[in-house]
């Protein structure tokens, strides 16, 4: 993980790696920040969707145990949100560097699209 003081909290970049070993162990709430094409067509098993042109920082989860990661298709949108959150007074946030690439790169599990079907299916990475 590389972090990054700012004037306005931390902000974190976190592995893929990382982000599947938080999420699988229930410590983040990992946030798609892609199109809702984008997630319908790929996405992180467990992400909610907020696209970035939705993105609105005061309905983040507050108060909660679970750190927030942010995530996109290469990590230049997720850490866009990510410092948009910290200036709206998160003290820390996370996004995944690389983006949903790092993620298939690093060969994890995510959900795709048959496309024989269209159909949702499990993708072992």
């Amino acid at each position: 993980m590389q972090t990054e003081e700012t004037d306005k909290g931390t902000l974190e970049t976190w592995t893929a790696q990382e982000v599947h070993d938080a999420l699988e162990a229930g410590r983040i709430v990992l946030i798609d920040v892609r199109t809702p094409q984008e997630y319908m067509f790929e996405h992180v098993h467990g992400a909610l969707l907020m696209p970035l042109a939705f993105f609105r920082a005061e309905t983040l989860p507050q108060g909660d145990t679970k750190q927030i990661v942010f995530h996109c298709g290469s990590g230049m949108r997720s850490e866009k949100v990510a410092r948009a959150a910290l200036d709206a007074g998160f003290g820390t946030v996370a996004h995944l560097g690389g983006g949903f690439g790092a993620w298939k790169q690093a060969k994890l599990p995510f959900v795709g699209t048959d496309m024989a079907t269209g159909a949702p299916k499990k993708v072992q990475g």
